[in-house]
């Protein structure tokens, strides 16, 4: 088995936030398709096969990528990990129904705290566990306060559109337990990658592994959309639509290689800091309609970037420790 040299903080934390860069890129495309397909499900199925066809080919033309997909079998076999880690893919693939189901109601805003707060919460639970490669992690006060202040920062940061909500707390609830729950599951879904990772040998396999899983997922539950609801429109001939897979190519892949060094609650608060930071550009760069970059969306910025060098910062042992 090959094992992945560790990646020190000073280099893995920037490697997060340029991942989670890409994240508000990719819900831009991806819902500038549903809209086109008028069809949220046929687009998380077009995303996800995409990206599918490109791990094909990267794990076919490299050489690490060949490699990786002669140790799936063996390592399923011989139960290097629970066999179903192989299923990860599916997270990312509820984590796409969620969002179908639920930002039209809640609004991209309090679907991100909601999912923020999940992935956040999950992310101490899981490194405690230490489910992930990197083994298990002390609950420190310092990143247990990074954490809080985190989700604090994210909910200041949109919260200029929280104020248009009508909905009542009630009517809520339920829809935003949706993205709690995705959220939730997601930092389970980085360490069942980074974990498979060292097996593989390669993030290139775990991260085919995982197109493969949530792709026959998809695909299941487009068919019985189509069964019952039937068709939307057809395939836009614009290239740009048809980047949001190669870009959850790059996500799930990053984050399975960084898992094993940062642990699963650096690496998400690494990528929450470029999701926000992304989201903010394309504010400001390319606006959608009624857009508004107010001054809390900066600050909760900054907060949030405040909050996570809090939490990964190389604190002296016993710092505030639970």
């Amino acid at each position: 088995m090959t094992h992945t040299p560790r990646m020190p903080l000073i280099a893995g934390l920037p490697l997060a936030v340029a991942a989670g860069l890409l994240m508000p890129v990719q819900g831009r495309i991806n819902g500038a398709l549903g809209a086109a397909l008028a069809d949220g499900i046929a687009a998380a199925v077009v995303s996800f096969s995409t990206g599918l066809v490109l791990m094909i080919a990267i794990s076919l033309a490299l050489a690490r990528g060949r490699a990786g997909l002669a140790r799936i079998l063996p390592a399923v076999r011989n139960r290097d990990f629970p066999p179903y880690y192989v299923l990860a893919g599916c997270i990312g693939a509820f984590f796409v129904f969620t969002q179908s189901f639920t930002v039209g109601l809640l609004g991209v805003a309090l679907f991100t705290v909601a999912a923020v707060t999940g992935q956040t919460l999950s992310g101490l639970l899981v490194d405690r566990m230490g489910i992930g490669p990197a083994g298990k992690k002390a609950i420190t006060g310092i990143r247990v306060l990074g954490s809080v202040l985190t989700v604090a920062a994210v909910a200041w940061a949109v919260s200029p559109r929280l104020s248009g909500a009508e909905s009542g707390a009630l009517q809520l609830l339920v829809p935003v337990l949706l993205p709690v729950l995705a959220g939730f599951l997601m930092s389970f879904q980085q360490a069942m990658n980074g974990t498979a990772t060292v097996h593989y040998g390669t993030p290139i396999t775990a991260t085919l592994v995982n197109f493969v899983s949530g792709t026959v997922l998809l695909w299941t539950a487009w068919l019985i959309k189509l069964g019952v609801a039937g068709t939307g429109n057809p395939l836009p001939g614009e290239w740009w639509y048809y980047l949001g897979g190669p870009m959850g190519c790059v996500f799930i892949g990053v984050g399975a290689l960084l898992v094993r060094s940062l642990g699963v609650l650096v690496t998400g608060l690494g990528m929450i800091s470029g999701q926000l930071l992304g989201s903010l550009g394309l504010d400001v760069a390319f606006p959608a309609p009624g857009t508004v970059v107010a001054l809390p969306t900066v600050l909760g910025t900054i907060l949030t970037l405040a909050a996570i060098v809090l939490a990964t910062l190389p604190w002296p042992k016993g710092a505030l420790k639970r």
